[in-house]
């Protein structure tokens, strides 16, 4: 019945994404709350979760049932190893059509990257991070 639900819906968990960003150790933590806070604001549909050890964002409304296992949900995952830049990584951003150059990479398992270093890069890549996440949204199997 669990694997049912997960197909359907899924819950935010912004308590522990809260938690995660008040323990954050980072340079460029403040590029990491800004973004975090334009992609919930993107759609309200979008929720967050701490998964691969950093802030997880998916889509958490109804879907049709698939395996759990495919991340079909997953929109964009943080990747916070660098100090000197803040990576978004796309885990299937491959599926949109992207013309402005704002996804990097051509990885064979589908993954985009989103690069940010400075507070002034989130302000002149936030239309482009939020048509990206829009039309990432439009390719899901909703129910």
């Amino acid at each position: 019945m669990k694997a049912k639900q997960n197909s359907l819906t899924k819950p935010s968990e912004p308590e522990k994404v809260d938690a995660y960003m008040q323990g954050l150790k980072h340079p460029l933590a403040d590029v990491v709350e800004a973004l975090r806070r334009i992609i919930l604001s993107t759609d309200r549909e979008i929720g967050e979760e701490v998964k691969w050890n950093a802030p997880t964002f998916f889509y958490a409304g109804e879907m049709k049932p698939f395996n759990p296992k495919e991340y079909k949900r997953y929109i964009v995952v943080f990747n916070l190893y660098r100090k000197d830049c803040i990576r978004l990584m796309f885990p299937s951003g491959a599926r949109v059509s992207d013309e402005s150059g704002f996804l990097e990479g051509d990885y064979a398992d589908g993954r985009r990257l989103a690069l940010f270093f400075n507070m002034e890069d989130v302000k002149s890549k936030q239309i482009s991070l939020r048509a990206v996440i829009r039309k990432w949204l439009e390719t899901l199997d909703k129910r």
